[in-house]
């Protein structure tokens, strides 16, 4: 098993040590292409699994394009898993969290800043968690952003908090504020050594029976994991008969014990209305929608 981190993981340093030292943790690239043809040299099968929680939907991509650029001997046996958790996973995860801890307290979610679509998801998934809590009052800050833990604590003063818990909504916790206003603690890791153990061992098990009853090693899909994330493109008058050549997933989830989903490609082509010399064909405006 090799671990890929983003930066929902910071160094790695603290996610080196909640798996262990049975399981490397590279950074995508060349980091990752080292390790896997170190151990494919060594006669190891691997699997390799993107540790985001879900607010690096790249990592994910980027680690398939790295695999994918194997040589063929060494692409053969190592497969790629699912993510490590998604959006859905964080929420409940966040949410479990957040009932051990005093309704009383606000709740300032933090994690390491990504880009401004990853920084942009952490609120929504704030919004997530307080909307059916117990906790009145729930904000967010970056590690290494905008507003930063400093700056967090000292808006939920403001908003009228009597004390700040500090929720990590990623990999690696953050400090306490030195200057804090009022109490301030620090909840976390938000998955303990043995529950990050459990979803491991979930992914590889999954990602070997895939392998094995299928013939697949989760390249082909992971590569255009990241297709709806980022700005959305527009095209010009007349432009509007060309390919995408990737699959979409539609996932599911799956119950066991923790929160699971594994994504089904279903390729299909892109909708683009029709340019504007051209009139729409009768019932063009309907759309066939997936109950999948």
């Amino acid at each position: 098993m090799v671990a890929v981190r983003g930066h929902e993981a910071g160094s790695g340093q603290e996610l080196s040590e909640s798996a262990g030292p049975e399981v490397p943790v590279v950074g995508s690239g060349r980091e990752l292409f080292r390790c896997v043809s170190r151990l494919r040299g060594q006669g190891e099968q691997v699997c390799v699994v993107p540790m985001t929680l879900g607010r690096h939907p790249d990592l994910v991509a980027d680690t398939a394009r790295t695999l994918r650029a194997l040589p063929a001997g060494e692409r053969h046996g190592t497969v790629l898993a699912e993510p490590f958790g998604t959006s859905q996973h964080l929420v409940a995860w966040l949410r479990a969290a957040a009932g051990r801890i005093p309704a009383d307290s606000a709740l300032l979610l933090t994690a390491p800043s990504g880009d401004p679509f990853d920084d942009a998801e952490l609120y929504r998934l704030g919004s997530l968690v307080g909307r059916h809590g117990g906790h009145e009052l729930v904000e967010v800050a970056f590690l290494g952003g905008t507003p930063d833990p400093g700056e967090g604590v000292r808006r939920c003063a403001l908003l009228g908090a009597s004390a700040v818990t500090l929720l990590p909504a990623a990999f690696v916790p953050p400090e306490i504020p030195g200057d804090a206003r009022v109490p301030v603690h620090r909840h976390g890791p938000l998955l303990s050594p043995a529950a990050l153990a459990r979803v491991l061992a979930e992914r590889v098990a999954d990602a070997r029976r895939r392998w094995t009853e299928h013939g697949d090693d989760g390249v082909a899909a992971a590569l255009g994991y990241a297709d709806d994330h980022g700005y959305a493109h527009t095209h010009g008058p007349g432009v509007h008969d060309h390919g995408h050549g990737h699959v979409h997933d539609h996932g599911h989830e799956h119950s066991h014990g923790l929160a699971h989903e594994h994504g089904h490609p279903h390729a299909h082509p892109h909708q683009h209305p029709p340019a504007p010399h051209h009139p729409p064909a009768p019932g063009a405006g309907q759309v066939n929608r997936s109950t999948s």
